[in-house]
């Protein structure tokens, strides 16, 4: 009590020495809470509705955030517009859109449930489950504005806000600099985002050493302070359900003991009611931006109060927005590892075109799609007043070389399958990466890839695959001559197929979507059966195939799906002509043969969370009768699937055949929940040998299929449950799968 008598007294008696030097600095201080910040917001709306003039803003993770953005010039309500129309789930996760990773970054990226760095071949853990790069690429177009203010005192409302040092734990003071790093640093929620280096310092939320910084509010001039609190209580027991709650409340006990000295520092101190929310409820983001404007109206009366002590009401200046720009140069720091060049073939950078900042989102999102980069800086500082601002970039090259990544995967046709990845990049070249897939479980397989990445020239890959599984299939589905005559009786045949494969190609780049390649392969294929009616026999295999095949090959791809299993939005187009040339001939009856397949597919959403997909794809044989091996086998479902193996529904996995077919699919989908799909799907096809010869195709589809799906987006891939029906046959079949396809 004495304390705080000392304390109203000096206050009192320093609010009468300003209004003698002239009207009171009025500071706004701005606690750190995660999603709970977003509160800050509506303070600032009934403070700008009063007319008072914030002379000084210091805070803390998201109120350095929001903080920030408000001392750069931008208003409550557009603040407001802002975090409203922010996807946080992409915000924080960084989350690139599909469209910036090359082919085999795409391929790379929805194969693998779990990354973690293997360097030395000792597993270790990265220093955030994400980045925070997205987080960061905001900031700096939302503070381009400032981007050539160094020091944050000349903003329009002078602002500083805290970090911790990670060595130390010690508060660090960010006041100059970049903006957008600062609060970027300020907001690296622990475990949950990465640290971020500034002037030698690994820095992370402030609110680990001081979440309320008022003191060097006060210390920097600040005569009246108000105060936003949105900091966690300390909760009962019974809340305390998970090991993550109690740490949040051991992590609380120093901040709220803070608060003890901190609040009587406060002329207006605001608490708005966020204990129904959490750090991470960003989807409540209206309800809680709601809060703090009831919690600031309840301090209305004090607030009138001081509009009345600073004299006339203030509005704020219009901001003045940049949208487009042009880029006259780069500076490049930290690239040690790749070359400038490297770098600025990713940015995709033209110095003589106007540029936007979707245009240099694309360009970032390339570079950080390669996961060569724990974090990109940039600045763009202007240069002169026609719009020209040097590209500043800092990158910070990663230093995990080898990966070892993790998979599971279950579906009706390989059975479950355990994948266990092996990754080194930079193994000859800096650009290059080594992959070797080894999948265990039912079916023993492995993939191994070496790719030589050149961006838009001519990048060079090896793949090397093994690959087999079993299945009883109708007999109508292999059609090998040589079969014994008791083979005729048969009407359900099990057979064991193996393939190996290994290729060589070049291949180039257009627009990240788009690629075009060709190549030479080796293909050793060997499909057996051991069922027969003659018991004398039904220990030995009889083999359809047993052959090696060299081809030449060429490839066309394009795709800018959005998402690769549930897309909602884009085209995909894939071309391939493989010419078969060479055949170690074990039937004796091989010549040379060409085929070709084509498929494209076609995404839109036309109302809110509703997805229609439409896709057609054919295929056909040119020359050779003979192998059949290599023909198309339609039916199940599925992705990834190998040669000329394609998915039909209504039918079994390999249960219709033939050297051409012709195939057409619609799909509905609903999103009821997020990442949760109801899908309705029809497809059709004509299936048969010579089908483009016979004029067929032009007929009405012989096969017809329908399924209804259920399919959740999780981060170990797809979970999906399909029930598929045909009338032709009169089967239903199930199919499950579980996990990305590999």
């Amino acid at each position: 009590m004495q304390r705080f008598l000392i304390f109203l007294f000096f206050s009192i008696s320093l609010f009468g020495y300003c209004q003698e030097k002239g009207e009171p600095k009025i500071g706004l201080v701005l606690s750190g809470g995660g999603a709970k910040g977003l509160a800050h917001i509506g303070v600032l709306k009934v403070l700008e509705e009063e007319g008072i003039k914030i002379d000084y803003i210091g805070g803390t993770s998201m109120g350095a955030i929001i903080g920030g953005l408000y001392a750069s010039g931008y208003s409550a309500k557009d603040l407001d517009s802002i975090f409203r129309e922010t996807n946080f789930n992409i915000l924080i996760q960084d989350n690139l859109p599909r469209r910036a990773k090359t082919f085999y970054e795409k391929e790379d990226s929805e194969k693998y449930a779990i990354t973690l760095p293997f360097d030395d071949f000792d597993i270790s853990f990265p220093t955030g489950l994400f980045k925070g790069q997205n987080i960061y690429n905001l900031m700096s177009r939302l503070t381009i504005h400032v981007s050539d203010v160094n020091d944050f005192s000349n903003l329009p409302i002078p602002f500083f806000c805290v970090a911790a040092n990670v060595e130390t734990g010690e508060a660090v003071i960010l006041d100059e600099g970049s903006l957008a790093k600062a609060i970027s640093a300020s907001g690296a929620i622990p475990t949950l985002l990465s640290p971020v280096k500034i002037d030698d310092q690994l820095l992370t939320d402030g609110g680990v050493a001081n979440n309320y910084p008022v003191e060097e509010l006060r210390r920097r001039g600040a005569d009246i302070v108000i105060g936003v609190d949105v900091q966690d209580s300390l909760v009962q027991r019974e809340k305390l359900q998970n090991v993550f709650e109690i740490m949040s409340q051991i992590s609380n006990f120093r901040t709220i003991n803070d608060m003890k000295e901190k609040i009587p520092l406060t002329n207006v101190y605001i608490r708005p009611d966020i204990s129904s929310f959490s750090v991470m409820s960003f989807d409540k983001g209206n309800a809680i931006i709601d809060s703090g404007r009831v919690a600031a109206l309840k301090k209305l009366e004090d607030i009138k109060k001081l509009a009345s002590k600073v004299g006339k009401e203030y509005k704020r200046p219009d901001l003045k927005k940049v949208d487009t720009f042009n880029i006259s140069a780069l500076t490049l720091q930290g690239n040690n590892t790749y070359p400038r060049a490297y770098v600025q073939g990713k940015l995709k950078l033209d110095y003589e075109e106007p540029y936007d900042f979707e245009d240099l989102n694309i360009g970032l999102n390339n570079l950080s799609a390669t996961g060569n980069f724990d974090r990109i800086n940039y600045q763009l500082i202007p240069e002169d007043e026609e719009g020209n601002y040097l590209l500043a970039m800092q990158i910070e090259e990663s230093e995990n070389k080898m990966l070892l990544r993790l998979g599971l995967h279950y579906d009706e046709l390989y059975k479950s399958g355990a994948l266990v990845n092996l990754t080194r990049k930079s193994l000859l070249f800096t650009n290059d990466v080594a992959s070797l897939d080894l999948i265990v479980g039912d079916n023993l397989r492995y993939n191994f890839n070496y790719y030589l990445d050149k961006g838009f020239y001519w990048s060079i890959g090896l793949n090397s695959r093994y690959n087999t599984f079993d299945k009883n299939i109708d007999l109508n589905a292999i059609r090998d001559v040589q079969a014994p005559e008791e083979f005729e009786t048969i009407r359900e045949l099990g057979v064991n197929f193996k393939d190996f494969t290994n290729q060589f190609y070049v291949e180039t780049l257009f627009q990240q979507v788009f690629s075009i390649g060709a190549g030479i392969e080796h293909k050793y294929l060997k499909l057996s059966s051991r069922t027969f009616n003659d018991e004398s026999n039904t220990n030995s295999d009889f083999i359809f195939d047993n052959s090696h095949y060299g081809s030449v090959f060429g490839y066309l791809k394009f795709d800018s799906y959005d998402n690769k299993y549930f897309p909602t939005k884009g085209l995909s187009f894939t071309g391939d002509f493989h010419l078969y040339l060479y055949s170690s001939d074990f039937n004796n009856n091989f010549s040379e043969f060409s085929i070709a397949k084509g498929a494209i597919g076609y995404a839109v959403t036309p109302f809110n969370k509703f997805t229609t997909r439409l896709s057609t794809e054919t295929g056909f044989k040119i020359g050779n009768d003979g192998t059949e091996i290599l023909d198309f086998f339609l039916g199940g479902y599925g992705n990834d699937f190998i040669n000329n193996i394609k998915p039909f529904y209504g039918y079994d996995f390999l249960g219709l055949s033939g050297d051409s077919y012709i195939k057409a699919l619609l799909e509905f989908d609903y999103e009821i929940f997020r990442k949760n799909h109801l899908i309705a799907s029809a497809n059709i096809a004509n299936v048969e040998d010579r089908l483009y010869t016979t004029g067929n195709w032009l007929s009405a589809p012989d096969f017809t299929g329908y399924a209804l799906g259920y399919g959740i987006d999780t981060f170990m891939g797809p979970l999906e449950a399909k029930y598929s029906y045909s009338p032709e046959i009169r089967e239903s079949y199930w199919f499950f799968s579980l996990g990305f396809w590999f």
